[in-house]
């Protein structure tokens, strides 16, 4: 395809242009978006709570223009139980927490592909589309919500605030309009045409032995437990045609079998899928999208898989009496690109900026990564204390810990523990859960609806 062949540095280059040509213009306020976060951790079947369906609600009728918005931040963020001001970090923490509602079980839009419930074959992290029963209607309002979800996948392509979502490569194909195959299938159900397979090997040999009676005897046993229907990949039982459950599968209509359920397999995410794509091309002129491939499609959406630490070095500022050359940067640098995982490092960003991705090039950064010293009576003490996080202003208080372990423990312990914004109580010393009580770990502030919960947490401004 002719896609394949061009420069991707050329494809942006449109893309961008044609972004800025299509930006919507507004002098009216940006708008505010309340969130309960007390309410969204009341889970229900329905998703109603969650902060993604919060936003919804709140946004979706008038996305199509907010998400085209020239204005960097498009909604400000108030947490209504939390004393919180938005600079910015709640803004990025809140995509953060609907991309974390969108892969999850808290909605019914998406599941967790077979092979990730069955532990098995590959992309075993991947949320796909629900499935729908064939002849029925999707809700009116499970189709908005998809829209929506495609709004947003658009908003994060137009300011890079790129969407935490795992996603397999069968969504993106189908958002761009390519074709998926029964390899795309397999990569998220390994065990998908797995049955069809061998059955048609066993006809082929059967066939070329003149019939060995063996093999027919398998080939009909196996017949014998199908029938014209499908479990699809969420897991529920359609038929094939009208009466398909009690339609046995024979030798004689096998290839019809076969064609209906390769067809169902290929076509089950459809619907959603345009939905999505409804959304998208709302906020993205479509135009533009159709020049990529469904893996550049993927990171204008996501950003890049794994976290650049040299990217986030080139673009990191020093204060305090820190420089580029100071050791305690230096065993700070070691930290992030040798001794944390992929994980880890997405835990970092999220405590540092409440998003998990990087933006792709550098000329993305809107601000600098900064890296200040914490200032502290007793020196004594600083091994003890936490780092100390500001997402709006992309800042790391990092004390200057006596060796590289102990920074590595106080940084781990943080990102793991410490990811709520608020300002409710302010705390000059709190107790690490796994320490004594009278062990000092860190300056910081707590949420209270937090306090009991975990003992100890930093303050994202």
């Amino acid at each position: 395809m002719v896609k394949s062949y061009l420069l991707r540095k050329v494809k942006f280059m449109w893309l961008e242009e044609s972004l800025s040509k299509t930006e919507y213009r507004t002098d009216s306020d940006v708008p505010e978006v309340e969130f309960d976060t007390i309410q969204a951790s009341n889970h229900d079947n329905e998703g109603k709570n969650t902060m993604f369906n919060q936003a919804f609600e709140q946004l979706h009728e008038n996305a199509h223009n907010i998400f085209r918005s020239r204005d960097e931040r498009l909604w400000r963020v108030k947490y209504l139980d939390m004393d919180s001001i938005d600079q910015g970090g709640p803004y990025r923490d809140s995509i953060t927490a609907m991309c974390s509602d969108i892969c999850s079980s808290h909605l019914p839009l998406f599941v967790l592909c077979p092979n990730g419930q069955n532990n098995t074959g590959q992309n075993r992290d991947c949320w796909i589309p629900n499935v729908f029963p064939p002849n029925k209607p999707i809700s009116n309002k499970f189709k908005k919500q998809y829209q929506f979800i495609g709004q947003l996948m658009g908003m994060a392509i137009r300011k890079k605030h790129y969407f935490n979502v795992k996603f397999p490569i069968l969504l993106w194909k189908k958002l761009i309009g390519e074709e998926i195959t029964m390899k795309d299938i397999e990569e998220i159900d390994i065990q998908s045409f797995a049955i069809i397979k061998e059955m048609k090997i066993n006809l082929e040999q059967s066939q070329s032995i003149d019939g060995d009676s063996e093999i027919n005897y398998l080939c009909t046993s196996i017949m014998s437990e199908l029938r014209f229907d499908v479990i699809s990949s969420s897991g529920q039982t359609y038929e094939l045609i009208p009466g398909g459950e009690n339609i046995p599968v024979t030798p004689r209509n096998f290839s019809e079998y076969c064609e209906r359920y390769r067809e169902y397999r290929l076509n089950e995410f459809g619907r959603p899928i345009e939905y999505i794509r409804q959304g998208l091309c709302s906020i993205i002129p479509y135009g533009c999208l159709t020049l990529f491939t469904a893996n550049e499609l993927e990171e204008a959406v996501c950003g890049k898989g794994e976290i650049d630490v040299a990217l986030l070095k080139r673009n990191t500022v020093y204060l305090g009496d820190y420089n580029e050359n100071s050791p305690h940067i230096q065993q700070f640098w070691t930290i992030i690109n040798e001794m944390f995982d992929e994980s880890q490092k997405k835990l970092f960003l999220i405590f540092v900026w409440g998003r998990s991705t990087l933006p792709i090039l550098d000329k993305d950064f809107k601000s600098k990564f900064k890296i200040q010293t914490i200032s502290h009576d007793d020196n004594h003490q600083i091994d003890q204390m936490l780092p100390r996080a500001h997402t709006c202003f992309f800042t790391l208080d990092l004390p200057e810990y006596s060796t590289t372990d102990i920074m590595y423990e106080r940084l781990n312990y943080a990102i793991t523990n410490c990811s709520s914004i608020d300002g409710d109580v302010a705390i000059d010393n709190v107790s690490n859960p796994t320490h004594s009580n009278d062990d000092p770990l860190f300056v910081g502030q707590l949420p209270t609806s937090l306090a009991t919960l975990i003992g100890g947490n930093s303050l994202f401004n």
